[in-house]
């Protein structure tokens, strides 16, 4: 199994997110990240990953973006959405952003946050792995065809 297998929960999965902004989509992250886990504050997360934004965006470019930020949860937590249309997220690149993975991380964790963040950046720069993930039609299927392309754990 997939490290991105234990913390991308299929709730915290979408497609066609219907948001017209970056700050638009950090606020749909927060509450989506509330929603699924309920101990959560939406305005703590969205305040935390604006926060991140402003050091420097993180949008790596391809349409690919990786807001994170460090909160006062137990775990790390993901959302991945694929955007109905794609927003500015001042990427290198200069290509608006239609898949968005953001990455809850808790205030101590170092190690795991690293890990995932270079697993994602495996996945992300193959044209192929993002061609089929612009192309899944449902939650389920984009939280598969990332597993299905995502680096897997030594047994």
């Amino acid at each position: 199994m997939s490290l991105l297998a234990t913390i991308l929960d299929t709730r915290c999965t979408a497609v066609d997110v219907d948001v017209s902004s970056r700050k638009r989509a950090l606020e749909w992250v927060g509450e989506r990240v509330a929603e699924v886990h309920g101990e959560l504050d939406a305005d703590e997360i969205y305040d935390a990953l604006q926060a991140r934004e402003r050091l420097g965006s993180t949008g790596l470019g391809e349409g690919v973006a990786i807001p994170h930020c460090r909160t006062k949860c137990t775990d790390v937590i993901a959302v991945f959405a694929r955007l109905e249309q794609a927003v500015d997220f001042d990427a290198p690149d200069d290509a608006a952003v239609d898949l968005v993975f953001a990455l809850i991380v808790p205030e101590e964790e170092t190690s795991l946050h690293l890990t995932v963040l270079s697993q994602l950046s495996q996945v992300f720069s193959e044209p192929q792995n993002l061609t089929a993930l612009r192309h899944a039609t449902t939650a389920e299927a984009l939280r598969n065809q990332l597993l299905e392309r995502a680096p897997q754990e030594a047994a």
